[in-house]
C-alpha cells in the first residue's frame, strides 16, 4: 500500500490527479455541452434587406457569428445562402434564450456617445477585445448592471474635445438608435409621477435625450380630439421625405395614424411602457431621461468633471439598474441578460446592412443521443484494442494500468475543457479518435527508449528526456498543421476537430506523457 501511495508523491502525477477531480467537479456542477448533431438545434432564417457582395457577405458573417458565440451559445453555425440570406443554427436552448439570440441579430449595432447634441464616441472607436462583462451588483435591494470597455487612442483627443465644458451634464449612450424617426406621443402619458415632473418638464428632459446635430429626433405630443392633432398633420406633411417612420402612442386617434400612413411614413406602435422614459433628477432643475429602451437609450452617465477638462481616459462603461418591480431572483436574470446582450451587440460590431429575422424552426439531430453512447463506446474500445496490442507487443502486464490509465485521463480532459468552455460535436468526436493514436504513438515512444536503454539508476532521467524531444517535436508539428483548421471562417465543421487535435496534443505533452514517464520511472526504481 505505501508502496503504492509513493506514486502520488511526484509532482507529474500528482498534477494529473488533481486536474482530473478539477475537471470533474466542473462537469458535474456544470454539465457538459453537445452539438446540434447529437442534441438536436434551432435554426433562425435571416433575409438580409438587400442583397450584398461577398465582402459584406463575409463581414456579415463574421459579425454575427461574434455576436451569437459572446452571447454565450456554445455551437454556433452561420451560413451564407446566396446574396441575400443567412441561416443560423444554435443548440437547443430555452425561448428565452432563442428570444434573446433574435433580439441579438437584429439588432444593427450602432453605439453612439452624444452629449449636448454632438457625438463624443461611436462603436466604430471601441477597442474589440476589451469589452467586459461585471456581475450584477446588489446593494440594497437594488441591483446594477455594467459594461465597460476601452477606446482607441485616436477616439480619446475627439472625446476630451467633445466634453470639453460639459462638467456634470449626462453622457447619453444609444445602442441603434432611430434614424429619421418621429415621435408621436399622447400627452396623457407625458407626466411621470414617480418625481412630480410636469408635461413641459418631462417633454423637455426628452428633447434634451434626443438632440443631436446630425439629426435630432422630433418628440410631438398630441391631445385626442384637440387642435394639436391637426398641428401633428401639418408637422408630417411638411417633413415627407426628411422622416420615413414614426413611433407612435398606441392610443392616439386612429384616424391621426391612418393619415399619417398615407402621407407614406412607416407607422410603429408602441405601448405607454415603452413610450415612457426612465428620468433622474440631476439637479434640483435639472431632470435627465436616464433609460428609453424604445429610441435605445442604455444610460445616460453625468460625466465627471476629470474628464471635462480637456483631457480623458480610455475607458468607460455603460450601466443600469433592474426594474425595481421585479423580485431580487429576478433582477439578477434582468441585470445578467442586459450586460449579456450588450456585451454581444458591442463585441459583433455594426452590421453592413439591415436584417429581417424569419420564424425559428427545430432542427431534429442528424446522429442523435444514441449515436453519442456508440462514439463513446468507439472511443473507450479504441483505447482498449490499443493497449492490448500493446500489452502483447511488450508482454509486460505492469504496463497495461498506465496506458489505459492516461490514456483515458487524456481523452476525459479533452472532453471536459470542450464540452464545458465549447460544444462537444461530430468534428470533436473525430479529433479525439485521432488524438488516441498520437497519444499511443507517444507512449510507444517513451516505453521502447525506456526497454531498449536499459533500467540503471543513471540512465532513466536521460532516457526519458530522449524520448520526450521526440513527442515534443510531434506535438509541435500537429499543432502546427492543425492551426490552419482552427483559424478557418469557412470550414466551420473541422474547427472541433483541430481544437480536439490541438488540446490533446498540449495536455499530453504537458500532463499525462509527464505522469506516464514518471509512472515507468517509479516503476524501475529511478524517482526523479
Amino acid at each position: 500500500m505505501s508502496n503504492a501511495l509513493s506514486y502520488f508523491k511526484d509532482r507529474r502525477i500528482l498534477a494529473l490527479l488533481v486536474i482530473f477531480i478539477a475537471l470533474l467537479a466542473l462537469d458535474l456542477h456544470y454539465g457538459l455541452h453537445f452539438g446540434v448533431e447529437f442534441m438536436g438545434g434551432t435554426n433562425i432564417p435571416v433575409t438580409l434587406q438587400h442583397a450584398v457582395n461577398s465582402t459584406e457577405m463575409a463581414s456579415l458573417l463574421s459579425d454575427l457569428d461574434q455576436r451569437v458565440s459572446t452571447f454565450g451559445l456554445k455551437q454556433v453555425t452561420v451560413e451564407g445562402i446566396g446574396n441575400s440570406e443567412v441561416y443560423i443554427t444554435i443548440p437547443s436552448v430555452s425561448p428565452s434564450e432563442i428570444n434573446s439570440t433574435i433580439s441579438i441579430i437584429e439588432s444593427q449595432g450602432r453605439f453612439q456617445g452624444i452629449v449636448s447634441g454632438r457625438e463624443a464616441i461611436n462603436g466604430s472607436e471601441i477597442l474589440q477585445g476589451s469589452i467586459g462583462q461585471v456581475p450584477p451588483i446588489l446593494s440594497n435591494g437594488t441591483v446594477e448592471w455594467e459594461v465597460t470597455f476601452f477606446i482607441k487612442q485616436s477616439a480619446v483627443n475627439k472625446f476630451a474635445k467633445v466634453v470639453f465644458g460639459q462638467a456634470n451634464q449626462p453622457l447619453y449612450m444609444f445602442l441603434d438608435r432611430p434614424s429619421n424617426t418621429i415621435i408621436l406621443i399622447n400627452s396623457s402619458i407625458m407626466a411621470n409621477q414617480s418625481l412630480g415632473l410636469s408635461q413641459s418638464a418631462a417633454l423637455a428632459a426628452m428633447r434634451s435625450a434626443l438632440a443631436y446635430d446630425a439629426g435630432a429626433i422630433p418628440v410631438i405630443t398630441v391631445s385626442p380630439g384637440n387642435v394639436s392633432e391637426s398641428s401633428a398633420l401639418s408637422f408630417l406633411s411638411a417633413n415627407i421625405g426628411k422622416y420615413n417612420q414614426i413611433l407612435a402612442s398606441s392610443n392616439l386617434a386612429p384616424s391621426l395614424l391612418s393619415r399619417a400612413r398615407a402621407l407614406n411614413y412607416t407607422v410603429k406602435l408602441e405601448s405607454n411602457a415603452n413610450m415612457t422614459p426612465s428620468y433622474f433628477q440631476a439637479s434640483i432643475n435639472s431632470t435627465v431621461v436616464n433609460i428609453w429602451p424604445m429610441v435605445g437609450l442604455l444610460a445616460s452617465p453625468l460625466l465627471n468633471p476629470s474628464v471635462t477638462n480637456g483631457t480623458a481616459g480610455d475607458s468607460y462603461l455603460i450601466s443600469g439598474v433592474a426594474p425595481s418591480s421585479l423580485p431580487t431572483t429576478r433582477k439578477l436574470a434582468y441585470a445578467a441578460n442586459q450586460t449579456k446582450t450588450i456585451a454581444s451587440i458591442l463585441s459583433g460590431g455594426a452590421l453592413p446592412v439591415s436584417v429581417i429575422v424569419g420564424t425559428p424552426t427545430s432542427t431534429a439531430p442528424t446522429l442523435g443521443k444514441n449515436a453519442l453512447n456508440i462514439s463513446a463506446i468507439a472511443l473507450i474500445t479504441a483505447v482498449t484494442l490499443i493497449s492490448v496490442y500493446i500489452t502483447i507487443r511488450y508482454r509486460r502486464i505492469f504496463l497495461v494500468v498506465p496506458i489505459l490509465l492516461t490514456t483515458l485521463m487524456e481523452l476525459f480532459i479533452i472532453v471536459s475543457i470542450i464540452g464545458l468552455v465549447g460544444t462537444i460535436d461530430l468534428s470533436a468526436f473525430a479529433g479525439m479518435i485521432a488524438v488516441v493514436g498520437t497519444g499511443v504513438d507517444a507512449q510507444i515512444i517513451i516505453t521502447d527508449e525506456m526497454l531498449s536503454r536499459g533500467a540503471s539508476v543513471t540512465t532513466t532521467k536521460s532516457v526519458l528526456g530522449k524520448a520526450f524531444y521526440i513527442v515534443w517535436a510531434d506535438a509541435l508539428l500537429l499543432i502546427v498543421a492543425m492551426m490552419p483548421l482552427f483559424f478557418s471562417t469557412s470550414l466551420v465543421d473541422v474547427i472541433g476537430f483541430s481544437e480536439s487535435t490541438i488540446i490533446g496534443a498540449l495536455m499530453g505533452v504537458l500532463i499525462t506523457r509527464p505522469a506516464y514517464g514518471a509512472i515507468l520511472g517509479r516503476h524501475f526504481k529511478e524517482g526523479d
